[in-house]
């Protein structure tokens, strides 16, 4: 595990918890490696607009979090399409849900950890 990184499982919880203290929702969609699974964020305002988030490598070395994916109105299964075969590719990673009006901001929190 590298230096400084809060284990996957305290990062979710945390995030779904200041979710849903802002009256949003937030939901565990797959279960990953409890320490250090790879995180993806969906993020939406009442289960609409979904993007996709997760953590790049940086050349400085930090993670920062990254748009990776935007649903398409016209086609949303392909969304879903594709964070499902991610989940099937990697079965350490974590697939978080968070519904809640500008949920980015529960992702923003963390940006302290490398």
């Amino acid at each position: 595990m590298e230096t400084g990184r809060v284990p996957a499982h305290l990062e979710i919880s945390g995030m779904i918890r200041s979710c849903g203290q802002q009256g949003g929702f937030g939901t565990v969609l797959a279960k990953g490696e409890r320490d250090a699974g790879t995180i993806l964020v969906i993020c939406c305002e009442k289960g609409t607009n979904c993007r996709l988030y997760e953590r790049m490598p940086q050349l400085d070395g930090t993670r920062k979090w990254t748009l990776t994916r935007k649903q398409d109105t016209e086609n949303k299964i392909e969304f879903s399409d594709y964070w499902q075969r991610r989940k099937r590719q990697d079965p350490d990673i974590w697939i978080v849900e968070l519904d809640a009006e500008n949920p980015e901001q529960f992702i923003a929190m963390d940006q302290y950890v490398g």
